[in-house]
C-alpha cells in the first residue's frame, strides 16, 4: 500500500469519526434543549366484576376486573409512541391475572390518552404466604393491589424517531370488596370505584 493510500484511509477514518461526533453532538444539544419529561400516568377507577378466593390452603384466585389508566405526555415539543403495553393486577409481588395487551397509540404534544383493559384470571394459583395475607384483606373487606404495566415507548421529535425504550408503570390500587363502602357505583352486578391513583413511571 502507498503513502497515499495511507494517508486517504487515516482522512477517511478523520473524517468519519468527525461526522459521528458532530451528530452525535446535535442529538444531544438538542435533547438538551427540549428537555423531554417522561409521561404521567394515573388510575382512574377500577371495576370489580369478580373476585373469588378459595381461603383454605392450596390457595386459588380467580378474578375479573376492568380499570381505566390515563397518561399525559407534558411535553411541548415531544411526541409519544407506544408500541406495546401489557397490563396486568399483582398483590404483593405476585402476578394474579394474565397479561392484556393495549394497541399502539401516538400521544401528541400535551396529550391525555385513556386505556381501559379488562384483567381476569382464572384459578391462580396463589404463594401460601400470600395466600394468608389475602384472606386475612378479604375478611377485613378491601385489598390492597399493584396494577402494573411493562411496554415499550418512542420519541418522536419533529421527522426524528428515537429507538425503543423499556416503559415500567406500577398504579396502586385499593379495592372495597363491599358494596356498602362510599365512593362506590353500581355497574351491572359488578361495582365501579373512582380511585385517582397517580403511578410510578420509570423510563
Amino acid at each position: 500500500m502507498s503513502s497515499k493510500q495511507k494517508k486517504l484511509i487515516k482522512w477517511s477514518i478523520t473524517s468519519l469519526v468527525i461526522a459521528l461526533f458532530i451528530i452525535l453532538l446535535t442529538i444531544f444539544i438538542i435533547w438538551a434543549v427540549l428537555q423531554p419529561k417522561k409521561p404521567q400516568f394515573t388510575l382512574q377507577d377500577a371495576t370489580l366484576y369478580a373476585f373469588n378466593f378459595s381461603s383454605i390452603a392450596p390457595y386459588f384466585l380467580s378474578s375479573t376486573f376492568q380499570v381505566t389508566i390515563s397518561s399525559q405526555n407534558p411535553n411541548k415539543r415531544i411526541g409519544i409512541y407506544y408500541d406495546k403495553l401489557d397490563v396486568y393486577a399483582a398483590y404483593r409481588t405476585q402476578q394474579i391475572t394474565y397479561y392484556t395487551a393495549t394497541p399502539p397509540e401516538y400521544q401528541g404534544h400535551k396529550e391525555v390518552i385513556e386505556w381501559s383493559p379488562f384483567l381476569y384470571g382464572t384459578d391462580i394459583p396463589v404463594a401460601p404466604s400470600s395466600g394468608a395475607s389475602l384472606s386475612q384483606d378479604q375478611a377485613s373487606g378491601a385489598i390492597w393491589l399493584m396494577i402494573k404495566l411493562n411496554g415499550r415507548l418512542r420519541w418522536k421529535v419533529g421527522s426524528f424517531t428515537s429507538g425503543r425504550y423499556h416503559l415500567r408503570v406500577e398504579c396502586p390500587a385499593y379495592i372495597p370488596l363491599s358494596t356498602r363502602n362510599t365512593g362506590t357505583a353500581e355497574v351491572g352486578t359488578s361495582v365501579k370505584y373512582q380511585l385517582v391513583a397517580s403511578c410510578k413511571v420509570t423510563v
